[in-house]
């Protein structure tokens, strides 16, 4: 573990603290509705968790890659569902416009974010598009000062909920990646509309919509950087991304771990705890080991990108190994619990099913092997 500052100390306190006494008591409830929890982002953003990565001009807390993954374990821990809506925020959505946006850009689509009532969303993938981001068929075309885009986008987590998308579109397909830009979009912009999308297995709080434009007109002011490097910016906040998920696997499988040890301890078997068990012993000591490696992985990462060295391949190494892992260590928290384990209602059992999706997106983890081996082959050890 990373030898913490006093502030990141008190962030993850914070963090936790929020965690246990607002969002696990209603994890259930929460687990069991399919509408964006407003009262309980607002309460997010009233303690500064929405703010923890966003520079103190724009009424943030200046905080970096290391306080955004402890206070994503952390909400994960309680419930991953509101993990992933913050994660979105601090993790994907803030970081395209601090890292890429201008200052007039940041003022109006970053500090309401700590400090007023936008939720953003990060409008990426698309039916034919999913691990190829190059492959996008969102089309935006320039007209005198406006763009016009026209296309769907799919799995777009917290858009029910958002205020604004990060979209990305192709404004010369004749270019390739070359040819890709992404924008600040308004939900209310004319030509905007959205689908919710229904029957998800798991993180279910962090609503999930296709999204429409129909001709949809969006200022050339919200254009992000330049219109044809958008692609390399894409490339740079998903690896970004990735330490924020490598997080969220890693709080999912902390439950998972914590709930195992609990019951191992009260749970009697054949006359004894089945702490007392060798069988359940041995489980549970490669479930924490694993917790932990990812843990190390994900820190180290978060620490290379706040020390501005390179992290792509760490980036990728936590996201492959704590998504995994959560899924190994909550199908095995399942077996600890037995029959138990099987019914929903079951803190182990929700576990199981936000897992999963930890292995899916911001890059498969067959993707994530791509990437660290192209790492390697570049000679990046």
């Amino acid at each position: 573990m990373l030898n913490l500052t006093e502030s990141q100390l008190q962030i993850q306190k914070m963090a936790r603290d929020f965690a246990n006494k607002v969002i696990a008591p209603q994890a259930l409830k929460l687990d069991e509705s399919e509408d964006f929890p407003h009262d309980i982002f607002e309460k997010m953003r009233q303690v500064g968790l929405t703010g923890i990565a966003i520079d103190p001009a724009y009424g943030g807390s200046g905080g970096g890659a290391v306080e955004t993954v402890l206070a994503v374990e952390e909400i994960c821990r309680a419930y991953a569902g509101v993990g992933t809506i913050l994660a979105v925020q601090i993790g994907l959505y803030g970081p395209v416009i601090v890292r890429f946006g201008s200052e007039a850009q940041k003022k109006a689509f970053v500090e309401p974010l700590s400090t007023g009532k936008l939720v953003g969303a990060f409008a990426l993938t698309e039916p034919n598009a999913g691990s190829n981001a190059a492959a996008l068929e969102t089309t935006a075309i320039r007209k005198g000062d406006r763009y016009i885009l026209n296309g769907s986008k799919t799995f777009i987590s917290c858009a029910d909920g958002a205020t604004h998308f990060i979209v990305a579109a192709t404004t010369d397909k004749a270019k390739g990646s070359k040819g890709i830009a992404i924008f600040v979009v308004a939900r209310n912009t004319k030509g905007v509309s959205l689908k919710k999308q229904h029957g998800k297995i798991g993180i279910i709080a962090s609503t999930t919509c296709d999204l429409f434009f129909d001709d949809a007109e969006v200022p050339a002011a919200n254009l992000i950087g330049r219109e044809d490097e958008g692609y390399k910016y894409l490339l740079q906040v998903l690896e970004v991304s990735r330490m924020s998920v490598a997080a969220q696997a890693t709080g999912i499988a902390q439950s998972a771990l914590d709930t195992s040890v609990a019951w191992a301890q009260q749970r009697k078997s054949f006359g004894a705890p089945l702490a007392q068990h060798q069988g359940i012993q041995f489980m549970l000591s490669e479930m924490a080991t694993r917790v932990e490696a990812a843990r190390l992985l994900t820190h180290q990462a978060a620490a290379l990108s706040d020390a501005g060295k390179p992290f792509s391949k760490e980036s990728s190494m936590a996201k492959l190994f704590a998504a995994e892992a959560a899924m190994w260590v909550s199908t095995k928290a399942v077996q600890v619990h037995g029959g138990y384990g099987y019914f929903k209602g079951s803190i182990v059992e929700r576990c199981f099913r936000d897992a999963k999706i930890t292995e899916i997106y911001e890059g498969t983890s067959e993707v994530q092997k791509m990437l660290i081996a192209k790492r390697l082959f570049e000679g990046n050890r």
